[in-house]
């Protein structure tokens, strides 16, 4: 079959969309552009030559292809039916010869196809809200169906999605709310849903393919978008220039969730939270762009812009009618920086030590200010060691790096990072694709802290957290507490398409290629397996979903020979009395004990598939969990337990602004069980080396030189 017939073929396959309400939107028809087709072509030579696998764009990555974009597109194959499978097995073995013949007629017109699907359903979806459902059957809702069949027949996916609206309503009605709200409330949510169906564009279309095509070679190869670079640029330099403001759609408007301090429009005074844009001019010659009902990034685009420019916004006050006259505010924008991902510190108390912590939510670098020789570009080794001269200001007793959910960034901050702690060495090993071996060291002498030592890590941290974690595990300079981590342990470099082709303005994206495997000093790398704690809390997160051993694809483990390296510790030392302190401490813990309740509990829930329909089965569940949590919900030692959460029904978007906030705020006021146990466990490892000297110069590795 030729490729440029799918789309036709498609088309004449299809029935005529049920219009159920006149304010369904159309189903877009959206195309490839040249751009597309030459960035494909692009990608697929850079991804055969470079990549770190040698997977060659045949018939059999063509399927590989298919099946992971039909899963992106319907992980809970609830929209696609049986045939329209089988339609698309057509092409299964001619996604390669598309790419290479720069024809992308066939993943748009499956694309079509999924929102044709989806049109369908969700309208079928709002009809139901009239007819209302029986809460007194006994049956069940299958909501796990990611290994499910695909639905052989339109009837067998109308039954789904006649469960799956029956359970959005049993879950609003649960949460007390009356059917006319229910109804609204559900109208609301799958108009929003067809609404942004509508709103996709072929950028996104060709982001999705592009991506089920790298990440069929392996899970961390990725094609970025436009947007989506200028977005990763800015997340590892933690700035951008801008008004400083978060947005979020709501309601079909683009509103204001928060005010950056210093920012341009905290500082004009005359922008609040839960204001409205519905208008924005880029510059001062360009006219007000109405931009009620456009997506979040469209409106992000023409409010960013160069430094010291003008940009215009017509705000909407929150708490005026949408027939009110906007507000006009004009502001110049600035350099915003992302404080939030900046790394953080603290001090806790703990057995009578001093534990500093550091928070260090990613590996971040700026560097373009780096590459001209900027004397004060921001990194996450320069911002930690200002940190750590100030904590030892404070006369702390130890430290602790809290790397839980730091997903990585940039390696040569990973190994900044691990000099701090090290006085001069290898930090980490790279393996091409070619076999050779290169050792990333630290030649700066001296260390920032030579103190005791801890890092704390969780399921969610990779990559870079995982280099500096296993080498401070190496060396014994300190010990590693928490989870085993994510087990990413390769290497991505990103080239940027728009650099090749000397083009002028952002069009063909960039590619994140992964090039290498990185090693840790011992000879071991952490793929696969990831870095396992010295000494172990409670597994917050599904290890068999989260994680590199959760792919279908990942590179496996393998080690080589060790770096030359020499440990400068033996904190193991201390783990049996660590232990037994940290055991004693937990078993008498109310809130450790609860984590461990509830995250047993999780797991019972993560092993179901099914959902009772029934409303009063389902109540005695509800009353049963408030009842729990409701028995924890005081406040002791000063110390707000976890916020008791309630299933209100409602998704990201739904609730009240305010009350969103206050619930965010809520939970960052909530005890952190876990940073607290490390944190003791680090003040008893202080403790225990100045109560032994022996066992303190036998440690040196946490052990501070005094």
């Amino acid at each position: 079959m030729k490729l440029n017939t799918l789309f036709l073929l498609i088309g004449l396959a299809l029935p005529a969309p049920v219009m159920l309400q006149a304010a369904t939107p159309a189903v877009p028809t959206l195309k490839p552009v040249e751009a597309h087709a030459l960035a494909a072509q692009a990608s697929a030579e850079l991804m055969s030559r470079f990549h770190y696998q040698n997977v060659p764009l045949d018939d059999a990555l063509s399927s590989k292809i298919l099946d992971r974009y039909l899963k992106t597109l319907d992980p809970d194959r609830v929209f696609f039916l049986q045939s329209d499978i089988d339609t698309f097995n057509s092409v299964r073995l001619l996604l390669d010869d598309a790419i290479r013949q720069q024809n992308l007629a066939a993943p748009f017109a499956i694309y079509t196809r999924y929102a044709q699907r989806q049109q369908e359903r969700l309208s079928e979806a709002r009809a139901l809200l009239a007819k209302g459902f029986d809460f007194t059957q006994n049956e069940n809702y299958q909501y796990v169906r990611t290994d499910a069949p695909w639905a052989k027949t339109g009837a067998e996916l109308q039954e789904l999605w006649r469960k799956r609206v029956k359970n959005d309503w049993l879950r609003l009605k649960l949460a007390g709310k009356d059917d006319a709200a229910i109804r609204d409330t559900l109208t609301k949510r799958y108009d929003q849903a067809l609404s942004n169906s509508a709103r996709i564009k072929s950028d996104d279309v060709f982001q999705i393919f592009m991506n089920a095509y790298a990440e069929s070679i392996e899970p961390h190869t990725s094609y970025l978008g436009p947007r989506a670079a200028e977005d990763f640029a800015i997340n590892m330099k933690l700035s951008l220039v801008g008004i400083g403001a978060v947005l979020q759609e709501r309601d079909e408007y683009v509103t204001i969730r928060e005010l950056v301090a210093g920012g341009p429009a905290a500082r004009s005074e005359k922008i609040k939270i839960g204001d409205r844009i519905v208008g924005v001019a880029k510059d001062e010659q360009t006219p007000m762009a109405d931009v009620l009902g456009w997506r979040v990034d469209d409106v992000v685009q023409l409010i960013r812009g160069s430094k010291d420019t003008v940009v215009t916004l017509d705000i909407l006050p929150a708490d005026a009618g949408p027939d009110a006259k906007p507000t006009r505010v004009k502001m110049v924008r600035d350099t915003i920086k992302l404080e939030k991902q900046a790394a953080a510190k603290s001090v806790i108390e703990a057995g009578g030590q001093k534990v500093g912590v550091i928070t260090l939510p990613t590996f971040y670098q700026d560097v373009e200010a780096k590459s001209r020789a900027d004397a004060d570009f921001r990194s996450a080794s320069r911002d930690v060691a200002k940190l750590i001269a100030e904590l030892k200001a404070d006369k702390v007793d130890a430290l602790l790096i809290d790397l839980r959910n730091n997903g990585g960034g940039s390696l040569d901050e990973a190994v900044r990072l691990t000099g701090l702690f090290i006085d001069r060495g290898p930090v980490v090993q790279q393996r091409n694709g070619k076999g050779q071996i290169r050792v990333e060291q630290d030649n700066d002498a001296g260390l920032a802290w030579d103190g005791p030592l801890g890092v704390l890590i969780n399921r969610a941290s990779a990559s870079a957290s995982e280099i500096f974690a296993a080498a401070i595990q190496d060396y014994g300079r300190g010990l590693v507490i928490g989870e085993t981590s994510f087990g990413k342990g390769t290497v991505q470099t990103l080239l940027d398409m728009d650099e090749m082709a000397k083009s002028d303005k952002p069009t063909y994206g960039e590619l994140k290629l992964t090039i290498a495997q990185f090693f840790r000093v011992n000879g071991g790398t952490t793929q696969l397996r990831g870095v396992t704690p010295d000494l172990p809390l409670a597994r917050t997160m599904d290890h068999e979903r989260i994680g590199e051993s959760s792919y279908d694809n990942p590179l496996p483990w393998t080690q080589i020979a060790p770096a030359d390296y020499r440990a400068v510790g033996h904190p193991q030392e201390l783990l049996p009395m660590l232990t037994a302190r940290h055991q004693a401490r937990t078993a008498q813990d109310r809130g450790y004990r609860d984590l461990l309740d509830d995250l047993a509990e999780a797991e019972a829930m993560r092993k179901r598939t099914e959902i009772s329909l029934n409303a009063e089965a389902r109540r005695k569940e509800r009353e049963a969990q408030e009842a729990k949590l409701k028995a924890r919900s005081e406040v002791k030692d000063g110390t707000e337990d976890a916020p008791v959460l309630r299933d209100d029904g409602l998704q990201a978007g739904e609730r009240a602004l305010d009350s969103e906030l206050a619930a965010e705020k809520s939970r960052k006021a909530a005890r952190d069980v876990l940073l607290d146990e490390a944190a003791r466990i680090m003040g008893d490892a202080a403790d225990l080396l100045k109560s032994d000297t022996a066992l303190a110069k036998r440690s040196a590795g946490v052990a501070a030189t005094k």
